[in-house]
């Protein structure tokens, strides 16, 4: 049976998350985006990619979002991004591009907001990775070639980056357990268990819709 479902993944820093959703995604044979979001938005727009790399997953200031608020309310536009800081720009493009991808079929996508951004969609998914911060330690540590002290200082601000963004954009708490359709711990099922209870959710959610 073919996969109808976009799944939208959040996740702690070191838990897995990404990995989690390329072999989930390549386990239901559907398209996956990470910093293949942050390509197709830089496309699409004509910003410059490293714009958005450099504001990637990070908090604006409150009359930012406003400004942001009250223009994607409107209606996204070329025009309507003319002038504009370039905060704004990369907010409404990477937003837009998540609803156009969405618009073309099943997939897993990783961060940004995504399930803010497509909460009026039926066949959506939100899941929320996290782990231990023993095992996350571990993992950034070994990744990249840091020390366990220096591995906890990143997650830590990384997490802090992305809790902060998203309780900003959103109506929702990043990694409170009712933002989201399912939260797991990663350490406890491994990374290959945990997709495949997720390819198992998503099967078994599909045939009861």
């Amino acid at each position: 049976m073919a996969c109808n479902t976009i799944i939208t993944i959040g996740r702690q820093y070191g838990s897995g998350g990404r990995e989690i959703g390329s072999k989930l995604a390549k386990s239901l044979d559907i398209k996956f985006y990470d910093n293949e979001l942050l390509d197709r938005a830089a496309k699409d727009s004509g910003i410059c990619q490293e714009l958005f790399e450099n504001h990637d997953e990070k908090p604006s200031s409150s009359f930012l979002y406003s400004l942001v608020m009250d223009t994607y309310s409107m209606g996204y536009s070329a025009a309507a991004l003319s002038g504009m800081p370039i905060n704004h720009k990369v907010f409404l493009a990477q937003f837009n591009a998540i609803k156009e991808i969405a618009n073309e079929g099943p997939c897993v996508m990783v961060g940004r907001c995504a399930d803010y951004a497509l909460e009026d969609y039926k066949n959506v998914l939100n899941v929320f990775i996290y782990g231990d911060m023993d095992a996350r330690i571990k993992r950034i540590a070994q990744r990249r070639n840091l020390t366990d002290a220096k591995a906890k200082d990143a997650i830590q601000k990384t997490d802090k980056q992305r809790a902060s963004y998203y309780n900003y954009y959103t109506s929702k708490r990043w990694g409170d357990i009712a933002s989201y359709d399912l939260c797991i711990n990663s350490g406890i099922l491994g990374i290959d268990g945990t997709v495949d209870f997720l390819c198992d959710y998503v099967r078994k959610a599909e045939e009861h819709r």
